[in-house]
């Protein structure tokens, strides 16, 4: 477990408005990114990760009042990618092997793109008080759509019960992809087809339908 203290979120300097702000905004998100996975926390400065953006420092500072910010977008992305691929499962699946499939081969997807940032995020960057927080926006959003992908499968409507077989659920699926990256496992067919089916054989489980 990290001791590190969690901290208010930092807010960006300004929002981009323009088209060709947000590319800057997008190229230095994406810059930090991947400097935290390939180098880590220790390397990543504004004044890098201008440099690898591509911009002036004071391009970076116009969005960004310091890199505590700048990793808090890092994070918010992330965690968007996370969402993103809830709600296009929630939108195809039509059995809990749909829902597994596209849950677990999206999210293996979002995490592959730079593999060593998620054990930064996790061990090494402050992380602000939000984060995780059981009754923030995301959380309540991320946990409600597995939920609801139990009462699909259940074929009746959500249930209370339903919330806390989708945490447990949840925290298994993100537990096994960190770690994957983590060994530099994640192009392993093996992972992705082991975790296809855990999640699988639990959604149906926690839905009451016969497993074998």
């Amino acid at each position: 477990m990290s001791t590190r203290i969690a901290k208010p979120a930092r807010a960006m300097r300004k929002l981009p408005r323009q088209a060709r702000s947000r590319i800057t905004v997008e190229a230095i998100v994406d810059a930090g990114a991947r400097i935290l996975s390939d180098e880590g926390w220790a390397a990543f400065t504004t004044n890098r990760v201008a440099e690898v953006a591509g911009v002036s420092i004071g391009s970076l500072y116009q969005y960004f009042p310091d890199k505590l910010s700048l990793v808090d977008a890092i994070r918010s992305r992330h965690l968007e990618d996370s969402l993103v691929v809830l709600r296009a499962a929630k939108a195809k699946a039509h059995s809990p092997l749909d829902f597994a499939a596209t849950v677990v081969r999206g999210l293996i997807a979002a995490h592959t793109r730079y593999p060593g940032l998620h054990r930064i995020l996790l061990d090494e960057a402050p992380a602000p008080q939000a984060y995780r927080d059981p009754k923030s926006d995301f959380e309540i959003e991320f946990i409600g759509l597995y939920a609801e992908a139990i009462a699909v499968c259940r074929g009746g409507a959500a249930a209370p019960a339903d919330r806390d077989k989708a945490l447990i659920l949840s925290d298994a699926v993100d537990g096994a992809i960190h770690n994957a990256a983590r060994r530099g496992g994640l192009h392993d067919p093996a992972v992705e087809s082991g975790l296809i089916r855990l999640v699988s054989l639990c959604l149906a489980d926690a839905a009451g339908k016969v497993v074998s």
